[in-house]
């Protein structure tokens, strides 16, 4: 949650329009329970995606940083009320990023060039015709020194989302 690039997306979205809500998953910082491989995680965006339609209503934009935007995508698999997603750092090279399903909505997928967790040819080859991808050069999982290079492509994306209006929506 406290992630420099979960805390510069989150200030993308901000940019955008839209009011953010980041969470930690269970078992992580003060938060109650234990890792669960993200069966109980799914579950637990799935309690944000709830807390942010409360607090800011639809238009939903789900995303999120490595293992969280795989747990991002499983959870708003036939989840009406998401409109698009941001994954940043998709590990589909790792344990997390298998079998995971093609968003339904329009995506933008984020990578660092040198990402070892989510190489930009093995995420080409996931993502096909279902987003857009955006290869950070000379980024590395973390896009340590790019993460400006992030936050725009996130603010763009979002912003033809929102179609030049305020949002009143929420992003996860």
């Amino acid at each position: 949650m406290h992630n420099k690039v979960v805390y510069r997306a989150a200030q993308a979205a901000g940019r955008a329009g839209y009011g953010t809500l980041r969470f930690n998953f269970r078992g992580v910082g003060a938060s109650e329970g234990v890792h669960d491989e993200g069966r109980g995680e799914t579950g637990d965006f799935r309690a944000a995606l709830d807390a942010a339609e409360g607090l800011g209503g639809p238009p939903l934009v789900a995303g999120g940083f490595s293992f969280g935007s795989a747990v991002a995508l499983r959870a708003i698999a036939g989840e009406r009320r998401v409109v698009a997603y941001v994954g940043v750092g998709l590990p589909v090279a790792s344990r997390s990023g298998r079998d995971l399903p093609a968003p339904g909505v329009p995506a933008l997928f984020v990578v660092g060039e040198l990402d070892a967790f989510g190489p930009p040819k093995a995420l080409a080859e996931f993502v096909g015709r279902s987003g857009e991808i955006v290869v950070v050069p000379g980024g590395d999982h973390f896009l340590a020194g790019r993460l400006d290079v992030m936050q725009e492509a996130i603010t763009r994306f979002l912003a033809r989302i929102a179609s030049g209006e305020p949002r009143q929506g929420s992003a996860v």
